[in-house]
Formats: structure tokens, C-alpha cells, sequence
């Protein structure tokens, strides 16, 4: 089966509704539900103004257990005082009364429009009928109803063998604009049917996140309701997966593949872009320096607006790399645009490889490669180039 194939996991239902809460009428709540309390591990937002589902959520992912997630889009519930809080409560509440399971148990999350109450009637009146809809391989209608200025749905799987056990990991995601480390304004939800101690569980998530995640920008923003949560039922019956064995590894590789999947789904679909960006960076002295010039050049307006504009400015990128914080010495940089130098030993290549590169800028999806030739560290990241339309978009969101 092909991760295209796959629309369900081992234990696992989903539901969503068209509730109210988003203007035009369009699916904006969800629930995923697991037959029983799964282990569970999340990442969240860095911004130090949190959302309240994130207040909510965080501490109760931490005890290592949960059983639902409710995520509307629409209202983001941010910035909304002691009202939001309670709010928050309330929709764990209902989906835990609805369930018949433990508020504990309940993971709540919101994207949307920021500093707008929550409109309770929609909850009140959508949970308990979203709990009767719940079907196996309807990952399809979670990714429309949490989406919101995003121009597709985005999920991913892929499958793995522990102990004998086939298992399958899932993922739905959604995320096109204020898309930053640490963070991003993304939801992703991903989970499993493997068994995984909980002594692996956390470390995995918060790896495959550093990965792709936070390897991603669209426009330096980073939101208020950021998270990603990782739930495991083990209903692929394996023996449980522990930290340092093969069979951990294996499962990393294709929990990384699905995150980075949906990462780069996210700044595909960047507001308005036309293109997806990978910064290479390698021969930096080492990973976190090389991350850190690759992040500056990913997040540069300048270079940005040149992908958009199909311009081979490699200036801008070396400045970017300058800036960056990283050890460099101008004198051993190159630059590639795919497999075209247009900089050897910090000085240009000449126009006519500078025309060539001009050529690979003109496709959808390309790579800048900066080799800083000081070292063995090297990174990724991920961005989209800087256009018109994302103006209009964001200009014109709340109206």
C-alpha cells in the first residue's frame, strides 16, 4: 500500500462538521478519537503569547496519555482573556462528556482569526452529534476542516514492521501563512498504531520536528496556537519500540519523512507562493551554525523577492550568510543554484553560468546549495519565495 493509499491508522476514527464558526459554511470542526487512551508526546509554540488550547493542551499531552483532539478552524481563542480559558475548558468538556472518557484525556486546538471569543453556541450544539459521525479512513475530511487560508489539504503516511507487526503513521497538517520556527501558524496531528515506550516517544517527535517543522519559513511570523501531538495506540500489537534500537531508528526515519512531507506541503502552499525553496547549507564547522546561515538566508525578504522574481542575486544570498551569526570566511563561499556555481571562492562564476542558474530559478522547485567549506556541519531548510499575493491575502484576512 502506498502512503496515498493509506487513509486510516489501526484504532483510530475521524469526524468533522461544518459547526458556524468560520463565515462561509465551510467543514471547521474535527474530532480524532482513539479507541483507547494513547501514549502521546506534543510539541508547541515558542511565542510567549499563547492561545488557551495551548495553555490547555500542553500540561495535559506532558502526563504521557490522551484519547481526543478537537480542533476548530476559524477562531484561532487567542487573546481572549479568562473567557478563553474557560471556553477552552468547555469544548474538552463536552468531548470528553460526549466520549464518556476523562477530561485529561481530551487535547483541544484552534486556528483561525486571533482576539475573537469563541462562538460556544456552535460547540455546544456540534460535539456530541461529531461524536456519532466518527468513521475509520476519514483523515480526508479532518485535513478540509482545519484548514484555513491553506489552498489544499495536506496529509501523509507511511508504513513500517516492528517485531513482525506491520504499522502505519498518519499525518494531517495544514499551514500557509505566519509559517516560522518554533513554530509555525500550523496544526499537525500524526498518529500511530505502533507501540512506543514513553521513554521514546517524546525524544522522537521533538527530533522529527527540529527536522521539519522548524526547518520551515514562509514569513518569519510564528502564531500563538502552534502544535503538533503524536498519538500511539499500539494496536499493531508490536513489542513496544525503546530508544537506541534498530527498530527506533527505522521508526524515526519514516516519522521524519511523514513531518517533513507535511513541512514541505505547508511552504508549498505558502500564501501566494509560487515556489519551494531548499537551503543547503554544508561546510559549516558544524549542524547548528550551518542551520543558522541557512536559516538566515530562507528568511531573508530580499532573497525571497528574487526567487519570486526569477533573479539569480546570489549577492543576496551570500550578504544573508554573512549576517547570519555563523563563522565564514568570504573567501572560500560558493554558491549554487541546483547544479549551477555562480560563486567560487566568495567572487562570481560569470554571466553566462549567472544566465544558466537564471534558468533554474524559473522552476517550481529548486535548490540553493552554500557550501561555507569550513567544516563538516551542514542543514536544511525550507521556504517559499515573497509575492504579490501574499500581500492581497494577508492584507484582506480578517474582512
Amino acid at each position: 500500500m502506498t502512503k496515498n493509499e493509506i487513509k486510516g491508522v489501526a484504532g483510530f476514527s475521524f469526524a468533522a462538521c461544518a459547526a458556524g464558526i468560520k463565515k462561509s459554511g465551510k467543514l471547521d470542526l474535527a474530532l480524532i478519537v482513539s479507541e483507547t487512551p494513547a501514549r502521546c508526546a506534543g510539541v508547541y509554540t515558542t511565542n510567549k503569547v499563547v492561545a488557551a488550547p495551548v495553555v490547555l493542551t500542553s500540561p495535559r499531552t506532558r502526563k504521557g496519555q490522551c484519547q481526543a483532539i478537537l480542533v476548530n478552524s476559524g477562531n484561532a481563542n487567542a487573546c481572549t482573556g479568562e473567557q478563553g480559558m474557560k471556553d477552552a475548558l468547555r469544548c474538552g468538556a463536552l468531548a470528553a462528556e460526549s466520549l464518556g472518557i476523562d477530561e485529561e484525556l481530551v487535547a483541544v486546538s484552534s486556528t483561525g482569526v486571533i482576539g475573537a471569543p469563541l462562538p460556544m453556541d456552535c460547540f455546544e450544539k456540534n460535539v456530541a452529534p461529531l461524536v456519532n459521525e466518527l468513521a475509520e479512513n476519514r483523515i480526508d475530511i479532518v485535513a478540509e476542516a482545519i484548514r484555513t487560508t491553506d489552498s489544499f489539504t495536506k496529509v501523509s503516511a507511511a508504513g513500517g514492521e516492528a517485531g513482525g507487526k506491520p504499522y502505519t503513521i498518519l499525518g494531517v497538517a495544514k499551514g500557509a501563512g505566519m509559517i516560522h520556527p518554533n513554530m509555525a501558524t500550523m496544526l499537525g496531528f500524526v498518529m500511530t498504531d505502533a507501540e512506543l515506550d514513553p521513554a521514546f516517544i517524546d525524544a522522537a517527535l521533538r527530533g522529527a520536528a527540529d527536522r521539519s517543522f522548524n526547518s520551515i519559513t514562509v514569513d518569519r511570523d510564528t502564531s500563538t496556537n502552534d502544535m503538533v501531538l503524536l498519538l500511539a495506540n499500539g494496536k499493531a500489537g508490536n513489542p513496544a519500540i525503546v530508544a537506541g534500537s534498530r527498530e527506533a531508528e527505522l521508526f524515526c526515519e519514516r516519522l521524519d519523512a511523514v513531518l517533513l512531507d507535511l513541512a514541505k506541503m505547508i511552504v508549498r502552499d505558502g500564501e501566494g507562493a509560487t515556489k519551494l525553496v531548499r537551503i543547503h547549507v554544508c561546510g559549516a564547522r558544524d549542524d547548528a551554525e550551518a542551520k543558522q546561515a541557512a536559516c538566515s538566508v530562507a528568511t531573508s525578504s530580499l532573497v525571497k523577492t528574487a526567487f519570486f522574481g526569477e533573479d539569480a542575486n546570489w549577492g543576496r544570498i551570500i550578504a544573508a550568510v554573512g549576517y547570519s551569526g555563523s563563522e565564514v570566511d568570504p573567501n572560500r563561499i560558493e554558491i549554487r543554484f541546483g547544479d549551477v556555481p555562480v560563486v567560487r571562492n566568495g567572487v562570481t562564476t560569470g554571466g553566462e553560468l549567472e544566465a544558466k542558474a537564471t534558468e533554474v530559478l524559473k522552476t517550481p522547485e529548486f535548490t540553493v546549495t552554500v557550501d561555507l567549506n569550513l567544516g563538516g556541519g551542514k542543514a536544511d531548510y525550507y521556504t517559499s519565495d515573497l509575492t504579490y499575493e501574499y500581500v492581497k491575502i494577508n492584507a484582506d484576512y480578517r474582512t
